[in-house]
């Protein structure tokens, strides 16, 4: 499926082959980092789910999955507010060591609730692995440990990421038009 025969979509910003050889190269780090050990993956609802499978199964230890849902609300002015999780984990990751698996972190203000949130159940370690960083939104300065790619300030779908629910299930990552996805 091209970009061009779909509505809204600008440009591919990544291929299928870009993204599958970025996984694999960053499941390699992940897997060595914690060679002798099993981490617990936590996927955050909806858009990380393409991701986390993927880069599961290239990461070579042991590995457990659980997700979160978040629910964001922003204030009537469009400025971030709060965040709150509507799906909790599964089990608890006490003495666990955690990578917590996003598709984008853009302003940090979700990542850092998540992080204080899950820091508080008393995990062995806590890191965080997302598939699109959109560093020159960031207000929150929040640690990244893994990244697959930085992304400009654009609108981008596909492979996970979506818009109004749609363009999830593309193998690749794409622009939206600016006058579609904002």
């Amino acid at each position: 499926m091209s970009s061009e025969t779909l509505p809204g979509l600008e440009r591919i910003l990544f291929t299928e082959e870009q993204i599958s050889g970025r996984i694999r190269e960053l499941a390699a780090e992940i897997s060595e980092r914690y060679a002798g050990k099993s981490i617990k993956l936590i996927g955050v609802l909806k858009g990380s789910v393409f991701f986390l499978t993927a880069l599961a199964q290239q990461i070579t230890v042991p590995v457990k999955i659980d997700f979160l849902g978040i629910s964001s609300f922003s204030n009537k002015s469009g400025a971030p507010g709060v965040v709150r999780i509507a799906k909790d984990l599964d089990e608890s990751i006490e003495g666990e060591d955690v990578l917590l698996v996003e598709d984008i972190v853009d302003t940090g203000f979700t990542l850092r609730y998540l992080l204080q949130t899950l820091a508080g159940r008393g995990p062995n370690s806590l890191a965080v692995c997302t598939f699109l960083d959109r560093n020159s939104r960031r207000i929150v300065q929040v640690p990244v440990d893994y990244r697959c790619f930085e992304i400009p300030d654009r609108f981008v779908v596909g492979f996970g990421l979506d818009y109004n629910q749609v363009y999830r299930n593309l193998t690749y990552v794409a622009v939206m038009k600016p006058d579609k996805g904002g």
